[in-house]
C-alpha cells in the first residue's frame, strides 16, 4: 500500500482569486483558527497550515500575498528556515513573524531578514491587521519587504 503525502490546508470555504490571500503558518490549532477568523473578517482570504512543509507543498504558495509565520514551529522547519527556503526558491512574499518567545536576538534576526513585521503573542488584532495592510500596500498590492517595527506591545 502506498502512502500519499500532501499538504494539509485547513480550508473551510473556497478562496476567491480576486481577494489577497493571507497564509498563516502556526503549529497551534487555536491560533490558526483565531487568526483565520480575524483575517477573513477583515475581508482577506485566509488559509492555515500546521507546518512550514504543509505550506511549501500546498497549492496556495504561489497565490499567497502575505505570510503570517510563527518563528518556533514544533518539529520540522522553523519560521526562519521557511523564509530562507522561500528566498532560495525566489518567492517574494511579505512575511509577518509572530512569536510567543520574544528576545533581542530574534527581533534582530527578523529585522535583518527583511520581515514586514515582528509581533509578540498575544498581540492586538488591529496591530496584526495593520501589519497585513502595510505589507500589502494598503490596497492588496505587495510591497518590497522591509521592517516596520519591532515587537508590538499588546493593548
Amino acid at each position: 500500500m502506498h502512502s500519499l503525502s500532501y499538504a494539509v490546508s485547513e480550508r473551510y470555504d473556497p478562496v476567491p482569486k480576486t481577494i489577497p490571500l493571507v497564509s498563516i503558518v502556526d503549529d497551534d490549532h487555536s491560533v490558526r483558527r483565531a487568526l483565520r477568523r480575524l483575517v477573513r473578517l477583515a475581508n482577506f482570504a485566509a488559509e492555515t497550515f500546521a507546518s512550514a512543509e504543509d505550506f511549501l507543498t500546498s497549492s496556495f504558495l504561489e497565490r499567497t500575498a502575505c505570510l503570517v509565520l510563527d518563528i518556533h514551529l514544533n518539529g520540522g522547519m522553523s519560521g526562519f528556515a521557511l523564509q530562507a527556503r522561500l528566498t532560495a526558491d525566489r518567492f517574494v512574499i511579505p512575511i509577518i513573524f509572530i512569536t510567543a518567545h520574544d528576545d533581542v536576538s530574534l527581533r534582530e534576526r527578523a529585522e535583518a531578514s527583511g520581515a514586514a513585521a515582528y509581533l509578540c503573542k498575544p498581540f492586538n488584532d488591529e496591530v496584526l491587521l495593520d501589519a497585513i495592510r502595510e505589507a500589502l500596500g494598503g490596497n492588496g498590492t505587495p510591497l518590497d519587504q522591509g521592517p516596520i517595527g519591532t515587537c508590538a506591545t499588546p493593548r
